[in-house]
């Protein structure tokens, strides 16, 4: 059947009917002003050995695809994700990284085989369109009907099963990941564990009064003599865990910086916060939570000569005579201040001990909900 610009004015759906569908759909373009330039197959005789490597080329991206969402749903159930103190397995540290990383493997070669397909196996057209807004007729519904249908054998879906196999498979992981991660960060819950931190009062390791010691990542205590005036030094609670035949501390909320101010630096505490330093009449030595209290990077820069904490990440910096107080950057909060104390060790010597666990939040996000 002639399609002439005349005949296509005067086509019916009955017309319509008689044609193959991709005689319907040049027709539909043209009804709707699209005038296809160029039309071409990337392979004129479908099945040969070229088509048929370039098929298994852009399935192999997808199923890479789909195996990396698979690998992502692997890791975040089984690779360790517990923080623990240097000394110990630090295998925790793989974890971010690898759902990081399966998750960009599994969405670049998901996007690599949809362009790869498109540009290898789908026909190179051209097309022209001038825009236009009517009602849609009958015969406007059969000429969009065509047009889907040829764009689907366009795409070689139903007489290649291989490649429709891994899209399959990638698009379920795609699905699927999301729904891993958000339903699995909700299975156990977290009870009080987001309010506390380990300096939190033991009496059962820690007899009579239950102080948790201050030390250093060896485990070793810390004193009023182990840091020059200026000096800084990150520390933790001395309480061990035992972890795959290992001790430490498992809880990552716990890394507090401790502070030693220079001759003649004075605090301006906060509100209820004037006797948590040491000595607490007229403190020398300050402990406020490492955890950023904007995105929870370590805020470990300290600046001697301007008393700033400062952020690497985003650079909030806290004014450390301000009792943490952020005056510059993203974060919103004081950083959170530790209670300190001073006990005498089985060796006579003054050491380091938090008298309560931290009052405030740590760390960013979950708590600005308060």
């Amino acid at each position: 059947m002639s399609t002439t610009e005349s005949d296509k004015e005067a086509a019916t759906a009955e017309d319509l009917r008689e044609l193959s569908p991709e005689e319907v759909m040049l027709a539909g373009a043209d009804a709707d002003d699209v005038h296809i330039v160029h039309r071409r197959n990337r392979f004129p005789i479908a099945g040969t050995k070229a088509e048929k490597r370039v098929e298994r080329a852009v399935a192999l991206t997808f199923a890479i695809s789909g195996l990396a969402g698979l690998g992502f749903i692997v890791a975040f159930v089984a690779l360790p994700y517990k923080w623990h103190l240097p000394g110990t397995p630090q295998n925790f540290r793989f974890y971010t990284p690898a759902l990081g990383g399966l998750l960009a493997v599994m969405m670049i070669f998901l996007g690599v085989g949809l362009v790869l397909w498109a540009k290898w196996l789908m026909p190179e057209e051209e097309a022209v369109q001038e825009r236009h807004d009517v009602p849609s007729s009958e015969e406007d519904k059969l000429m969009t009907e065509a047009t889907l249908l040829v764009g689907l054998e366009d795409t070689g879906l139903p007489r290649r099963s291989l490649i429709l196999r891994t899209l399959g498979l990638a698009g379920g992981a795609v699905a699927t990941v999301p729904l891993v991660a958000l339903v699995g960060g909700m299975i156990k819950k977290p009870g009080d564990q987001l309010l506390h931190t380990l300096f939190r009062p033991n009496k059962a390791l820690f007899p009579p009064n239950g102080h948790v010691p201050l030390v250093f990542e060896n485990f070793r205590r810390i004193g009023p003599d182990d840091l020059e005036p200026g000096g800084l030094a990150t520390v933790f609670p001395g309480i061990r865990e035992q972890v795959n035949g290992y001790t430490g501390v498992t809880d990552a909320s716990s890394p507090t910086l401790l502070i030693r101010l220079r001759p003649g630096q004075k605090v301006q505490a906060r509100k209820g916060q004037a006797g948590w330093g040491w000595p607490a009449n007229n403190p020398e030595f300050l402990a406020f939570s490492k955890i950023c209290t904007h995105a929870g990077c370590p805020a470990s820069l300290y600046e001697q000569q301007t008393s700033r904490l400062l952020c690497p990440c985003h650079q909030s910096q806290f004014e450390v005579l301000s009792d943490a107080k952020p005056v510059f950057g993203p974060a919103s909060r004081s950083l959170p201040k530790l209670p300190l104390g001073v006990e005498i060790g089985d060796d006579g010597r003054q050491y380091f001990v938090a008298l309560s666990d931290y009052h405030e939040a740590i760390g960013p996000a979950f708590w600005e909900r308060r």
